[in-house]
């Protein structure tokens, strides 16, 4: 089955219940947005957190020390970059490595090649923005992703209604969600998790992940 990210987690209560209904990795925010969190609150809910869920810290253009530093406390089994962050960058690590690319058009998957990372998760192109637009983009440039040889993990805009036909249409390894299942930015909506949760699971599973 495709796997589920559900990111901008900012409080034990959502965190909890995303891993109870299903999520397989949660992510944490710790560059500017809504939905950062500072290090102390990381820590604690990934204390709280059960076995077997994945914890991914996301990161824009920050400092080596720094993301190693919280990394280390915060227990995160994957780093996920935003920014304009190197291939050289993203191999200093001893997590593995999603590294984010903004997609405006086709050309802009060019830049996958020259990164050696665990995945490449896609996100809509909204200019000043690093991530979680809540905008969709063309799927057919996440369908040609998938040619670059290594896991594609497809985010923007998603939400419980049209993820099952993303998941159809992309056949990605795995798909990232966050303003598309809150009530308000930082905040989750049970409900809206749990219908998207569902799509996942109803969506097609007769493919290559």
């Amino acid at each position: 089955m495709v796997r589920i990210k559900i990111c901008g987690i900012t409080n034990i209560e959502d965190a909890l219940l995303v891993s109870k209904l299903g999520a397989d990795a949660l992510g944490f925010v710790f560059a500017e947005s809504p939905r950062r969190i500072d290090v102390e609150t990381g820590e604690e809910i990934n204390s709280a957190l059960p076995p077997f869920i994945s914890r991914v810290g996301v990161f824009v253009n920050e400092k080596t020390e720094t993301v190693k530093a919280i990394a280390s406390r915060c227990r995160l089994d994957i780093l996920q970059f935003h920014g304009s962050e190197s291939s050289n960058y993203c191999n200093s690590f001893s997590q593995k490595i999603i590294k984010a690319f903004r997609v405006k058009d086709i050309n802009d998957l060019d830049r996958l090649s020259d990164y050696d990372v665990n995945g490449y998760l896609l996100d809509t192109f909204i200019d000043g923005k690093p991530g979680g637009t809540g905008e969709v983009f063309n799927w057919e440039i996440g369908k040609k992703a998938k040619g670059f040889g290594k896991p594609v993990i497809l985010s923007g805009g998603l939400n419980p209604g049209n993820v099952i036909d993303a998941i159809n249409f992309v056949q990605p390894y795995a798909v990232d969600v966050s303003s598309g299942v809150e009530e308000r930015p930082g905040k989750k909506d049970p409900n809206k998790i749990q219908a998207f949760i569902k799509a996942c699971q109803a969506a097609s599973t007769d493919f290559e992940l």
